[in-house]
């Protein structure tokens, strides 16, 4: 409202704000909303435009049709997170409920000639400030705004878009304050890293390469944080027990045979799996191989809890008992 009023005091000032305060005209200032004006409701339905389907053979359709929908639901999947984070009440958006709506809206927009929708977290956060607490909210955000385009299109085109960014740098302090960031950099590298170039990476680039970005900086925190500690060794004299912290997969191989590989000769080893509630085909045949070197290097092998942890027990016999006595191999 003040940045249309500094743009109509504005015009006092300059001649040139006349043509853009008068309302619609042919070539609208770039810096002011552009909505165009309909005589009556017949004239707003002759603009709808209906779709093209001769374009469905088109290879590029389908390419930009697929690249919309994962940055608009990527968008708001985003835009879900942080209104559940501005919740007073904390509540849980359904997110398949969200992308269900919004897969419903662009289907329409999309035969009416309009373009895609997606969540926008600033009308959501907007909505909480303003003293919204239900969906009805959100609703009625959504009919202001029609009938706000459909009636009163030239005052709508005295907004500068200045105001609308000066609106949206305000509702994005809010959403990442100082204290945020200070916040994630105490967490660690494994949360500030994924953070920083997340943000970074959609400054420069767009949304969909900043979130990509992002995921492959955290998907490298998780297979570093899964492959750590593991497994853990713990020996008393030639007694020694290898025990496997957590789930255990592939990513775990070589942390597994180094710690075989530093059993001794003639030693007695447990297997301990009662912490694993999964352990992979790739660790099963990491076992299978240091059975047959035990074989060699007198080494006695004492299983424990290791059965039914991802394979029948047929491809692995001894795996039909918890605890095995002392044998020198097993196969």
């Amino acid at each position: 409202v003040l940045g249309a009023i500094f743009a109509h005091f504005g015009a006092g000032f300059d001649p040139s704000f006349n043509d853009v305060v008068a309302g619609p005209h042919p070539h609208p200032s770039s810096h002011f909303v552009a909505i165009p004006g309909f005589a009556s409701i017949a004239e707003l339905f002759t603009a709808l435009s209906s779709p093209d389907w001769s374009t469905l053979a088109d290879r590029r359709v389908w390419g930009v049709a697929l690249t919309v929908a994962l940055v608009a639901s990527i968008e708001s999947l985003l835009s879900v997170e942080a209104a559940d984070k501005l919740d007073p009440f904390r509540r849980i958006t359904s997110t398949n409920r969200e992308l269900l709506a919004q897969g419903a809206g662009n289907i329409c927009a999309g035969l009416l000639g309009g373009l895609p929708v997606t969540a926008v977290v600033v009308r959501s956060s907007a909505n909480i400030y303003a003293g919204g607490r239900t969906r009805v909210s959100g609703i009625l955000h959504g009919i202001f705004i029609a009938v706000s385009v459909c009636l009163i299109p030239k005052l709508l085109n005295t907004i500068p878009l200045a105001s609308l960014s000066a609106i949206l740098v305000a509702v994005g302090y809010k959403l990442t304050p100082p204290s945020l960031f200070r916040r994630m950099y105490a967490a660690g590298g494994s949360q500030f890293g994924p953070f920083i170039v997340t943000i970074v990476g959609i400054v420069f680039t767009d949304l969909l390469t900043g979130v990509v970005m992002g995921m492959a900086i955290g998907l490298y925190f998780v297979f570093k944080t899964n492959h750590h500690d593991a497994v853990t060794v713990v020996f008393d004299e030639s007694d020694y027990l290898v025990r496997f912290n957590k789930d255990i997969s592939f990513l775990n191989k070589s942390e597994l045979k180094r710690a075989l590989r530093r059993i001794p000769s003639n030693a007695s080893v447990v297997l301990d799996g009662t912490k694993a509630m999964f352990i992979d085909q790739d660790i099963y045949d990491i076992i299978s191989d240091f059975s047959e070197l035990a074989e060699h290097r007198g080494i006695t092998i004492y299983p424990k809890n290791l059965k039914l942890k991802s394979l029948p027990a047929t491809v692995y016999p001894w795996r039909k008992n918890e605890v095995i006595p002392p044998v020198t191999t097993l196969k």
